[in-house]
Formats: C-alpha cells, sequence, structure tokens
C-alpha cells in the first residue's frame, strides 16, 4: 500500500508541473458550450483518456521491471531517477537542450502534436478522449518519473497499479483545470512555472529516499531483498 501512496503523492504533488507544462491542453480542450456540465463532461472524458494512457504505461514498463526486479536493482534506479531529477533543475537550460532525450523522436512527438491540433475542432466524446490519450504520450518529466517508479516496482501488477493511482493523484489539479479554464489567468500560470523547479527537487528527494531504503514509512519503507516490496502486500 506504501508503493501506492508514493504515487498517488508524485502524481499530487507533481500536478502543479502538470498545470505549467501541459495545462495549455487542458485550458484550450473543446466543449459544446462554457456551462459548467458540458465543461464537466470534457474534464472527465479528457482525464480518462489520459490516465488510460498512463496505465497501459504502467503494463509495458512493469513488464520491463519484471526483468529486473531484484531489489539492489530497484534500489539504484530509484536513487538514479532521483538525482537526475535533482540534476535537471542544476544544470543550465542551454546544456540540457543539447543533451534533449527526446529530439530522436521529435517526429512521432510531432504527428502527436498535429493529430491534438486537428482533434481539437470537435468537442465530440471520441475527440476529447483521444486528446487525453495522445496527451499521456508527450514527453513530460513527471511522467518519465512515475515510469521509473513502475519500472522499480519490478512487476507488471504493481507497475500497472502504480501508473493508475501516479493518474489519480493528477486528477484533481488537471480537472479543475478544465473547469476553471475560463478563470485561470496567463499571469497565474506564469507564477506556477516559477516554483515548477521546486516540485522537481520534492520528487527527486523522494525518489532517492526510497532508493535508500532506510525503513521510514511512505517515504523509505524497508525492501525485503528476497522479495522485494513484499510489505506492500501487507
Amino acid at each position: 500500500m506504501e508503493l501506492y501512496i508514493t504515487a498517488f503523492s508524485i502524481g499530487l504533488l507533481g500536478s502543479f508541473h502538470c498545470i505549467g507544462m501541459c495545462g495549455p491542453i487542458a485550458f484550450a480542450l473543446p466543449s459544446k458550450s462554457n456551462a459548467i456540465f458540458h465543461r464537466v463532461i470534457s474534464g472527465i472524458t479528457y482525464n480518462i483518456g489520459r490516465i488510460t494512457t498512463y496505465i497501459l504505461l504502467g503494463v509495458l514498463f512493469g513488464a520491463l521491471g519484471q526483468g529486473i526486479s531484484t531489489a539492489s536493482t530497484q534500489q539504484a534506479i530509484s536513487i538514479l531517477l532521483g538525482v537526475i531529477f535533482i540534476l535537471s533543475v542544476l544544470i543550465p537550460k542551454s546544456l540540457l537542450n543539447k543533451i534533449n532525450p527526446t529530439k530522436n523522436i521529435g517526429y512521432f512527438i510531432n504527428s502527436i502534436k498535429a493529430t491534438l491540433g486537428r482533434l481539437f475542432n470537435s468537442s465530440s466524446i471520441p475527440n476529447l478522449l483521444l486528446i487525453g490519450l495522445l496527451n499521456g504520450l508527450l514527453p513530460c518529466g513527471l511522467v518519465y518519473a512515475a515510469i521509473g517508479g513502475a519500472i522499480a516496482t519490478g512487476d507488471v501488477v504493481k507497475g500497472t497499479s502504480f501508473m493508475l493511482f501516479f493518474g489519480l493523484g493528477t486528477l484533481p489539479m488537471m480537472f479543475t483545470a478544465v473547469i476553471l479554464s475560463n478563470f485561470i489567468t496567463v499571469n497565474f500560470r506564469n507564477k506556477i512555472k516559477k516554483i515548477i523547479p521546486v516540485f522537481i527537487v520534492l520528487l527527486g528527494c523522494l525518489f532517492i529516499l526510497r532508493g535508500l531504503n532506510l525503513n521510514i514509512p511512505y517515504l523509505s519503507p524497508k525492501i525485503n531483498i528476497e522479495r522485494p516490496f513484499i510489505q506492500d502486500c501487507l
């Protein structure tokens, strides 16, 4: 259970990052009207699509983690991810742009963006669902962190559940963004962007703590060396 609380917390805390980076999609989500009912339907459908993509990623990367499911490897992955997140804040952006890990899949990303642009022409339920599904595939440091957590579970079911709870953690903020899109100003979004680095560092520290295996409930639960993450079943 501690594993899933961690996943939910990553999503909840990191959802400020979502507002700053992915928020524009939620703010501009097509709706039949500005009536609260239609915006609620749009928000629910969009977020179902987004979380569904996270679940599918959990299946994929949970399976990958199952192939490397030793406790020591999981600890190393967790610590490495934490270090990478902290360094991503400390290293100058000019240097980060030169080592952009997504630059080699630019065609795929551009295809997703082009498809999203076309989908915004309609507020139909299938379109809203597809927008959410595709949004989950766009480059996002927060999702990368969750994927790392899914790999570290070393299990398909746990990896899938990890991504589900991560998605649920992002839900309150992202759903609110759709509902209140007409009231959230550009100035407010810019202020949120300024505090994103703080949350990235906090996430990095959280991953490092988990990897250190310090037997601290929720923050760094003890990993059973013989049966990794067995504590989650207790």
